[in-house]
């Protein structure tokens, strides 16, 4: 089945992890891919199988927090494949300071830059080609520490992913009406690599025996979620934040 035929995709922060997942996955059902990321040595391999494969897309380097990189990076998408149809706002860094009184006002500025302001400058970036269109999908990644808390990030990751929440509602209701679906996904602990670098086998044992089904999800489950979200089995939905959790936040 290749619901994306013919469809231009953006995933950001496609390096590794729930990204290049999903990006993987937009490329398997016929979609054009835009991986970027930071360091796009890896997106590089990544798309040359791809390419190998007979598939388009692409590999690009931009740091999300800064507003010509952004802009630049979705001029040359556009050059290169035609169009925008599909952002899928990923990117994220984690910080695990904790208390509040010990965050440094350079990681408060890094956490908030690129959570929060990238998602801002990618979508400021590609809905005037979707609003011309009356067609695009949004698909932006929180986190359930934008609901409740973090476990394991500091406050600022928290108030990071909140601030994602309320922005995608707000784009929601501008955009709807352009024919642009805006959703947000809040996942809880998924099995990815930054996962397992910040925290101990003891501490993630800990996090499993809390959640109703009993594991971490896993990142292809995340990238079915995503895909849902993006194709259109999912066009009456806007505005909405999709709990993905194991039933994490039950407790």
């Amino acid at each position: 089945m290749e619901r994306f035929n013919e469809k231009v995709v953006i995933v950001t922060g496609a390096n590794r992890g729930m990204g290049c997942a999903c990006a993987l996955s937009f490329s398997e059902e016929g979609a054009a891919v835009a991986f970027i990321d930071i360091k796009k040595d890896g997106t590089e391999k990544t798309v040359a199988r791809l390419r190998a494969k007979g598939k388009k897309a692409m590999a690009l380097e931009c740091d999300v927090s800064k507003s010509a990189e952004v802009q630049h990076t979705v001029n040359t998408v556009i050059e290169k494949f035609g169009t925008v149809d599909i952002l899928v706002n990923n990117a994220g860094v984690l910080r695990t300071t904790t208390p509040v009184e010990d965050i440094e006002e350079q990681e408060w500025d890094l956490i908030m830059n690129v959570n929060l302001k990238g998602v801002f400058l990618f979508s400021k970036a590609v809905l005037p080609v979707m609003r011309k269109k009356k067609y695009g999908k949004i698909i932006n990644m929180a986190s359930s520490a934008g609901r409740s808390t973090s476990e394991l990030g500091g406050a600022h990751y928290t108030a990071s992913k909140a601030g994602v929440l309320g922005f995608s509602r707000h784009m929601a209701r501008e955009y709807g009406p352009h024919g642009i679906n805006i959703n947000s996904i809040c996942p809880g602990l998924v099995e990815t690599p930054m996962i397992r670098e910040e925290a101990s086998q003891e501490r993630l044992d800990h996090w499993i025996r809390q959640i109703p089904l009993g594991r971490f999800a896993d990142t292809n489950e995340a990238a079915d979620l995503i895909l849902f979200l993006a194709s259109d089995q999912s066009k009456y939905i806007t505005g909405a934040t999709i709990d993905f959790n194991g039933g994490s936040l039950l407790i």
